[in-house]
């Protein structure tokens, strides 16, 4: 069931109520046109009541469900009819078994709801843990290199001739690049954890997204080409702009740092029945097939297949993206292409929607 945001819980809550007593009435009047006798509305209201108790909250509207099916039953269902008769044979049984079964279906779902949120946050920290496990582990490799390389440069300027000078710099900037854009993905994943943060989506020329994504990669990336496909129509999808243009930098960058050789990247949007597909492929050794499924968990650091070079953790990017389109109720896939190289495919919805809600 679809989380409900906690100020509509107590309505969503009356209104359910509300609903399934009225369906148990109608199911029992029109019972009554067929066979007069009476066992069985009895049996349907313990069913309502059931059925309240295990999609609402707490145990209030399930012992209030309780109460009112069997004060209805006695008032509406039971000779004498539309009069309240409470000296019935076994009336004080059919209460308690009421209300007994309400309090017994509310206590086990509560107690489902808690094991439920309990296992979802175990699960968030471990995954939290784990990239901030990867990131510290990552960070410190392009730091010893950056302060290695400019020690070195301060301390024996005068040995190096302007060309080593050049390259040790260029080291270092491209570490510092690096570091950047580690920073960038961690502050995502500040910006979508603790509370109820909010993914705020305004609705947006895909093309244009893709199109400055291409060109920021292109000016760093100058030696591989890059192609981009995009439908004739306009596609304004619902995103915040800053954090999708970051999934495809992620995926640009990936696909030339970690893909083993790649000279090329095609990057494709188009139109998927009700969603936008974005997809970015390369004409690289493709992934680890062994890896695929846990690709997105931020799990890939330090593993080798042919040239496919992953030293620095390619998993962290790929799991920020993962995040992200999720934070956006879209989807993400990743595979290996029959060509070479590979393919990553992330959906997003093109109807807007509420905003979206994510429990860090």
């Amino acid at each position: 069931m679809a989380k409900i945001p906690e100020k509509m819980r107590w309505i969503y809550d009356l209104l359910l109520t509300a609903a399934i007593l009225a369906m148990a009435t109608v199911l029992c009047t029109l019972l009554r046109r067929i066979d007069d006798g009476s066992g069985y509305v009895n049996l349907i209201f313990v069913l309502a009541v059931a059925t309240i108790s295990r999609w609402t909250e707490g145990y209030f509207w399930g012992i209030f469900s309780a109460v009112s099916g069997v004060l209805f039953v006695n008032y509406v269902f039971t000779y004498p009819y539309w009069e309240f008769n409470f000296t019935i044979t076994g009336y004080p049984f059919t209460f308690l078994a009421m209300l007994t079964v309400s309090m017994m279906i509310s206590a086990m779902n509560t107690q489902i709801k808690k094991q439920e949120r309990l296992r979802i946050e175990t699960e968030k920290e471990a995954v939290r843990a784990n990239l901030l496990r990867a990131m510290s582990h990552d960070i410190r490799t392009p730091l010893t290199s950056i302060v290695g390389n400019t020690a070195a440069i301060l301390e024996n300027e005068d040995s190096f001739s302007s060309e080593q000078k050049r390259r040790l710099l260029e080291d270092v900037n491209e570490d510092a690049q690096w570091l950047i854009r580690m920073v960038e993905n961690l502050l995502s994943i500040t910006r979508m954890s603790g509370g109820q943060a909010k993914i705020e989506k305004d609705c947006e020329a895909a093309e244009e997204i893709v199109g400055v994504s291409v060109s920021k990669f292109t000016k760093r990336f100058p030696a591989i080409k890059v192609s981009i496909e995009v439908p004739d129509e306009v596609l304004m999808v619902p995103m915040d702009a800053t954090l999708i243009r970051q999934v495809i930098m992620n995926l640009l960058e990936n696909a030339a740092i970690h893909g083993g050789n790649v000279t090329q990247i095609r990057v494709c949007l188009s139109r998927e029945g009700t969603n936008a597909c974005f997809s970015v492929s390369d004409n690289g050794v493709g992934i680890p097939k062994e890896r695929l499924s846990t690709i997105f968990n931020g799990g890939l650091s330090g593993v080798s297949h042919n040239n496919f070079d992953m030293k620095k953790n390619m998993g962290i990017g790929l799991s920020v993206c993962y995040t992200i389109v999720k934070a956006h109720d879209g989807t993400m896939t990743a595979e290996n292409l029959d060509s070479g190289g590979a393919c990553f495919r992330f959906y997003l919805p093109l109807e807007e929607g509420i905003n979206s809600e994510i429990e860090g």
